[in-house]
């Protein structure tokens, strides 16, 4: 339709999540038209990230290093882990909560009909760690998905056979949020997590 290298650079904006033709189109034509050195600065950076980012051998998670931040600190309590699915959720979990332990990281979640089961998970370095006998306490984060669920179980076995113990962050109604808009397996799930107040 234009010309072959504005829709390539279209089609290949339409990779990131959540961009379709037309977010994809007026990001193009707002790089081209009104901010090139910007669209330069992008491009670099998104090289550099590419060649020069890969997992942390300890949790995982995006690094530049071989050993990330998180993990290298010492002023963390190295014994106590809390298992997330992504990046974005250990960010989530550093913004909004008080935790100074480090993280597991799994990049998703068990789905045997996609093709991911434990290795793809990081299973193996998983149970590696905690071989070690540094970790003591295990904070699961999965999401309450059908995945996460199945992938909590199955940590939950590995957990148990290393008699590490396990508890599982809390389900439930969100603050300011009114029951009668709630969904009944959220609704079911913050009463059977109910505290003692």
């Amino acid at each position: 339709m234009y010309s072959p290298l504005l829709d390539q650079l279209i089609d290949t904006l339409k990779c990131l999540p959540g961009v379709g033709p037309k977010t994809a189109q007026r990001m193009a034509f707002h790089l081209l038209q009104r901010d090139k050195p910007g669209g330069l600065r992008l491009a670099g950076s998104i090289v550099k990230a590419i060649d020069n980012i890969g997992h942390c051998e300890k949790c995982r998670t995006l690094s530049e290093r071989a050993i990330c931040s998180f993990c290298g600190n010492t002023a963390r309590d190295q014994s106590t882990m809390c298992i997330i699915e992504s990046p974005a959720d250990m960010m989530a979990v550093e913004q909004a909560t008080a935790y100074k332990g480090v993280y597991f990281v799994l990049h998703g979640s068990l789905s045997p009909l996609d093709g991911i089961g434990p290795e793809e998970i990081g299973m193996d370095l998983f149970e590696q760690r905690l071989s070690e006998n540094v970790i003591k306490d295990i904070i699961l984060a999965t999401s309450p998905t059908m995945e996460g669920e199945t992938t909590a179980h199955y940590i939950r076995q590995i957990a148990h056979n290393f008699a590490i113990p396990i508890s599982r962050i809390a389900h439930g109604i969100p603050m300011g949020g009114e029951l009668e808009h709630v969904d009944g397996s959220t609704l079911s799930r913050a009463f059977a997590a109910r505290q003692s107040i």
